[in-house]
């Protein structure tokens, strides 16, 4: 057996078959020219016939095969081109929002400011090309006593007047009331889209922090050359300047957040719905999901849909993240002046790696630098309009080394009113127990702002013992405990363990 040849077993060996060529065909013998046409014909005549049912369609082409001049064929991509388009009713003939209450003559309450209002005005045009309207009574009117929809709406007919007009309830007051905030109009996202919204305000409070910070690196850098034995019995901290940054004023109404609730701001979960379920058991404090700070600057609609508030959240704020001090105190200052907020709150905990590469989230405590001209410049925007900003963060990045203790008194010097923290790190994520004695630990180095604990609370026997075993924690927040079951905080208020019926689990989804 030669070396480096592997032999095939006989039974595994398949024979060979050789094809044989193919013997040449004798040509067919000639035929008069008359008969084959009429042949032809015949064949023509029968394939017609039955073509429909026999043929396959013929194949799509592309947007570039079969024109002049194309030589090359070029392949068919993209979406389906042979579908039939969908319906898409044009915007000449939708009825404009100021006209939905029918023939309301001057004594409109709602007129069109938009001078290239793309929508129809002719409201008997409107009304003879809509269709018929559908019998029956209006859900909304009959539970509401009005029909915001007006004469757009299929059951018009049962809220509407002989003069086509809409029906009100004689109490009913037109002050554009809402049970559910949004601050996003036009005209606001116009304006952010266009990039002429004015941003001096944060553009000097970030200017004047980041130059403090420059000169206090100075100032430290030269200490320690000329007289190294000196630094330690020197303060530390960033200068003040009372001249062009005021202090924040005592005498202005400040939040109590120690001993309340907190409804952790849980992302794509934590939305308003769910918000009202958690304050009808009990929560004090609820927070938004987290809002990024460059869509919210660039006038997007899904990023400004989060700051909703409903009428019911009485202590209520949004949660921002994002990479850029300036960025996000832009986005602070837009929020503090447009929409209807009690705090603001910064992620510096948020584990994603899609945030944390980019430089936000968690990744800022490795960022001291930004963070802190962060902080500094959004506490003191936001104290000009009589808002709270507030600070939430993980014990730290890495496991093997925890920073919380650290950080919690330069987020106290730097002016957040509270700090919340998530006993465990970002490696962590969600994995393991957290740390409440290390929140402990932290808690005790806070000396005037209440210091909230978040993790592993899922009843009322967890809270109890978190608050025995961590006397310092002002409060604590309730994430996933809450997605399971939103009684928990009527568990703790009523110091009870709860077990609804299926009965009452359904009506608290209706």
């Amino acid at each position: 057996m030669d070396d480096g040849i592997c032999h095939i077993k006989p039974e595994y060996i398949l024979p060979r078959i050789v094809e044989k060529p193919v013997e040449n065909v004798d040509p067919v013998e000639s035929v008069d020219k008359d008969d084959t046409a009429n042949t032809i014909a015949k064949n023509n005549n029968i394939n017609d016939s039955t073509a429909d049912a026999t043929e396959p369609p013929p194949e799509k082409k592309g947007r570039f095969e079969g024109g002049e001049g194309q030589g090359k064929k070029k392949k068919n991509r993209g979406q389906n081109k042979s579908r039939t388009v969908p319906f898409k009713e044009e915007d000449a003939l939708r009825l404009c929002k100021s006209l939905l209450d029918g023939n309301v003559g001057e004594n409109a309450t709602k007129k069109c400011t938009n001078a290239n209002c793309r929508f129809s005005h002719d409201l008997e045009k409107f009304l003879q090309l809509k269709p018929k309207d559908i019998d029956g009574t209006c859900y909304i009117y009959s539970t509401k006593g009005y029909c915001s929809f007006g004469v757009t709406c299929r059951f018009a007919g049962a809220h509407l007047d002989d003069q086509s007009r809409n029906i009100y309830p004689d109490d009913y007051k037109h002050d554009n009331a809402m049970l559910v905030s949004t601050w996003l109009n036009p005209d606001l996202q116009h304006t952010l889209r266009k990039r002429k919204y004015n941003f001096n305000l944060s553009n000097r409070i970030v200017s004047k922090f980041e130059r403090l910070q420059s000169e206090d690196k100075k100032e430290k850098a030269e200490s320690a050359s000329n007289h190294p034995s000196e630094e330690s019995n020197k303060p530390a901290g960033s200068v003040t300047d009372e001249d062009m940054i005021k202090l924040r004023s005592a005498e202005r109404k400040r939040i109590v957040f120690r001993d309340k609730l907190y409804l952790s701001p849980l992302t794509t979960v934590g939305n308003l719905p769910f918000r009202r379920i958690c304050k009808e058991y009990g929560v004090d404090i609820t927070c938004g999901e987290m809002a990024c700070a460059i869509p919210i600057i660039n006038g997007a609609t899904q990023e400004w849909a989060l700051t909703k508030r409903h009428s019911s959240e009485d202590l209520f704020g949004v949660q921002l993240c994002g990479h850029s001090s300036k960025l996000v105190t832009y986005a602070a200052q837009i929020i503090a002046e447009k929409a209807d907020v009690d705090f603001i709150d910064l992620n510096t905990g948020c584990p994603i790696d899609l945030i944390f590469n980019q430089g936000g989230g968690s990744a800022l405590l490795r960022r001291q630098n930004v963070l802190q001209v962060m902080v500094q410049s959004c506490a003191r925007v936001l104290a000009d309009y009589g808002k709270e900003f507030t600070v939430k963060t993980r014990i730290g990045i890495y496991n093997n080394k925890l920073i919380a203790h650290e950080m919690v008194q330069k987020f106290e010097n730097w002016g957040a009113s509270l700090i919340t923290i998530h006993g465990r790190t970002k490696e962590q994520r969600y994995t393991k127990r957290a740390d409440w004695e290390y929140l402990q630990q932290c808690a005790t180095q806070a000396q005037s702002v209440p210091v909230f604990g978040n993790g592993d609370i899922f009843c009322y026997e967890d809270y109890e013992t978190i608050r025995t075993k961590c006397p310092n924690v002002a409060g604590v927040m309730v994430g996933r405990g809450a997605l399971i079951k939103p009684w928990v905080f009527q568990e703790i208020k009523e110091r009870k363990t709860l077990d609804p019926s299926s009965a009452e689990r359904f009506e608290m989804l209706k």
